[in-house]
Protein backbone atom coordinates (compact mmCIF):
# COMPACT_ATOMS: atom_id res chain seq x y z
CA UNK A 1 0.00 0.00 0.00
CA UNK A 2 1.39 3.38 -0.92
CA UNK A 3 1.13 6.45 1.25
CA UNK A 4 -0.91 9.18 -0.43
CA UNK A 5 0.92 12.37 -1.29
CA UNK A 6 0.26 14.93 1.42
CA UNK A 7 -0.21 18.62 0.76
CA UNK A 8 2.74 20.48 2.24
CA UNK A 9 1.37 24.00 2.60
CA UNK A 10 2.82 25.57 5.75
CA UNK A 11 0.55 26.40 8.65
CA UNK A 12 0.34 29.69 10.47
CA UNK A 13 1.80 29.00 13.91
CA UNK A 14 -0.12 31.53 15.93
CA UNK A 15 -3.52 31.61 17.64
CA UNK A 16 -4.74 34.44 15.48
CA UNK A 17 -8.22 35.44 14.43
CA UNK A 18 -6.95 37.70 11.64
CA UNK A 19 -7.18 35.45 8.60
CA UNK A 20 -8.55 35.65 5.09
CA UNK A 21 -11.53 33.39 5.72
CA UNK A 22 -13.58 32.60 8.76
CA UNK A 23 -15.71 29.73 9.92
CA UNK A 24 -19.22 29.78 8.48
CA UNK A 25 -21.25 31.89 10.98
CA UNK A 26 -24.06 29.30 10.98
CA UNK A 27 -21.58 26.62 12.09
CA UNK A 28 -19.86 28.94 14.58
CA UNK A 29 -23.21 29.79 16.20
CA UNK A 30 -23.85 26.09 16.92
CA UNK A 31 -20.55 25.54 18.78
CA UNK A 32 -20.37 25.56 22.58
CA UNK A 33 -16.74 26.31 23.35
CA UNK A 34 -14.90 25.87 26.65
CA UNK A 35 -13.42 28.83 28.55
CA UNK A 36 -10.46 28.81 26.13
CA UNK A 37 -12.64 28.96 23.01
CA UNK A 38 -12.04 25.28 22.19
CA UNK A 39 -14.25 22.33 21.25
CA UNK A 40 -13.24 18.68 21.75
CA UNK A 41 -12.70 16.78 18.49
CA UNK A 42 -12.98 12.99 18.64
CA UNK A 43 -11.14 11.49 15.69
CA UNK A 44 -12.45 8.19 14.31
CA UNK A 45 -11.29 5.91 11.48
CA UNK A 46 -14.05 6.29 8.88
CA UNK A 47 -14.39 2.67 7.75
CA UNK A 48 -13.83 0.69 10.97
CA UNK A 49 -15.27 3.08 13.57
CA UNK A 50 -12.03 2.80 15.59
CA UNK A 51 -11.57 5.82 17.89
CA UNK A 52 -8.08 7.17 17.23
CA UNK A 53 -7.58 10.22 19.41
CA UNK A 54 -8.99 13.37 20.96
CA UNK A 55 -7.81 16.81 19.94
CA UNK A 56 -8.98 20.39 20.42
CA UNK A 57 -10.17 22.88 17.82
CA UNK A 58 -10.97 26.56 17.85
CA UNK A 59 -12.97 28.17 15.05
CA UNK A 60 -9.91 28.57 12.81
CA UNK A 61 -8.77 24.95 13.26
CA UNK A 62 -12.29 23.78 12.44
CA UNK A 63 -12.45 26.05 9.40
CA UNK A 64 -9.16 24.64 8.12
CA UNK A 65 -10.33 21.08 8.76
CA UNK A 66 -13.60 21.67 6.90
CA UNK A 67 -12.00 23.42 3.93
CA UNK A 68 -8.56 21.80 3.47
CA UNK A 69 -9.28 18.07 3.74
CA UNK A 70 -6.67 17.55 6.47
CA UNK A 71 -7.28 17.72 10.24
CA UNK A 72 -5.93 20.79 12.03
CA UNK A 73 -5.90 21.14 15.82
CA UNK A 74 -5.06 23.87 18.30
CA UNK A 75 -2.19 22.70 20.52
CA UNK A 76 -2.92 23.72 24.10
CA UNK A 77 0.66 23.00 25.18
CA UNK A 78 2.46 24.72 22.28
CA UNK A 79 -0.19 27.41 21.76
CA UNK A 80 -0.15 26.98 17.99
CA UNK A 81 -2.03 25.26 15.18
CA UNK A 82 -0.80 21.88 14.07
CA UNK A 83 -1.92 19.79 11.18
CA UNK A 84 -1.66 16.10 11.90
CA UNK A 85 1.07 14.51 9.79
CA UNK A 86 3.02 17.59 8.72
CA UNK A 87 6.16 16.38 10.49
CA UNK A 88 5.46 12.65 10.97
CA UNK A 89 3.70 11.87 7.70
CA UNK A 90 0.91 10.27 9.76
CA UNK A 91 -1.84 12.41 8.29
CA UNK A 92 -5.56 12.41 8.93
CA UNK A 93 -7.47 12.79 5.67
CA UNK A 94 -10.97 14.14 6.36
CA UNK A 95 -13.99 12.06 5.33
CA UNK A 96 -16.66 13.90 7.39
CA UNK A 97 -17.12 16.20 10.38
CA UNK A 98 -20.22 16.15 12.59
CA UNK A 99 -21.32 18.17 15.61
CA UNK A 100 -22.92 16.44 18.59
CA UNK A 101 -26.40 17.31 19.89
CA UNK A 102 -25.07 19.73 22.53
CA UNK A 103 -22.64 21.50 20.21
CA UNK A 104 -19.70 20.85 22.51
CA UNK A 105 -17.97 18.00 20.66
CA UNK A 106 -17.02 17.20 17.10
CA UNK A 107 -16.73 13.78 15.47
CA UNK A 108 -14.07 13.91 12.77
CA UNK A 109 -14.11 10.80 10.58
CA UNK A 110 -10.79 10.31 8.79
CA UNK A 111 -8.63 8.01 6.76
CA UNK A 112 -5.63 7.66 9.07
CA UNK A 113 -2.24 7.35 7.40
CA UNK A 114 0.15 5.66 9.83
CA UNK A 115 -0.07 6.04 13.61
CA UNK A 116 -2.55 8.48 15.13
CA UNK A 117 -0.68 8.83 18.42
CA UNK A 118 2.54 10.78 18.87
CA UNK A 119 3.92 7.70 20.71
CA UNK A 120 3.76 5.73 17.46
CA UNK A 121 0.77 3.54 18.33
CA UNK A 122 -2.24 3.27 16.05
CA UNK A 123 -4.48 5.03 18.59
CA UNK A 124 -3.87 7.23 21.60
CA UNK A 125 -6.01 4.81 23.60
CA UNK A 126 -3.63 1.93 22.95
CA UNK A 127 -0.83 4.08 24.35
CA UNK A 128 -2.88 5.08 27.39
CA UNK A 129 -4.06 1.53 28.09
CA UNK A 130 -7.16 -0.11 29.52
CA UNK A 131 -8.12 1.02 33.02
CA UNK A 132 -9.80 -2.26 33.98
CA UNK A 133 -13.42 -1.10 34.25
CA UNK A 134 -16.06 -3.54 35.49
CA UNK A 135 -17.90 -4.91 32.47
CA UNK A 136 -21.68 -4.76 32.90
CA UNK A 137 -23.80 -7.65 31.65
CA UNK A 138 -25.81 -7.03 28.50
CA UNK A 139 -29.61 -6.91 28.75
CA UNK A 140 -31.58 -9.81 27.27
CA UNK A 141 -32.08 -9.62 23.53
CA UNK A 142 -35.29 -7.92 22.43
CA UNK A 143 -37.80 -9.95 20.45
CA UNK A 144 -37.12 -10.29 16.75
CA UNK A 145 -39.73 -8.97 14.32
CA UNK A 146 -40.97 -12.56 13.81
CA UNK A 147 -41.67 -12.79 17.57
CA UNK A 148 -43.47 -9.45 17.70
CA UNK A 149 -47.25 -9.19 17.50
CA UNK A 150 -48.42 -8.28 14.01
CA UNK A 151 -51.81 -6.88 14.98
CA UNK A 152 -51.35 -3.31 16.19
CA UNK A 153 -53.95 -0.76 17.13
CA UNK A 154 -54.18 2.68 15.64
CA UNK A 155 -52.57 4.07 18.85
CA UNK A 156 -49.42 2.02 18.23
CA UNK A 157 -48.88 3.49 14.78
Amino acid sequence: MTTPALPDAPLVAAHDTAHDASLDPAVAARLKRDEHGLVAAVVQQHDSGEVLMLGWMDDEALRRTLTEGRVTFWSRSRQEYWRKGDTSGHAQLVRSVALDCDGDALLVRVHQVGAACHTGTRTCFEAGGDLGAVVAPLPPASPTPADSPTDTTQEDR
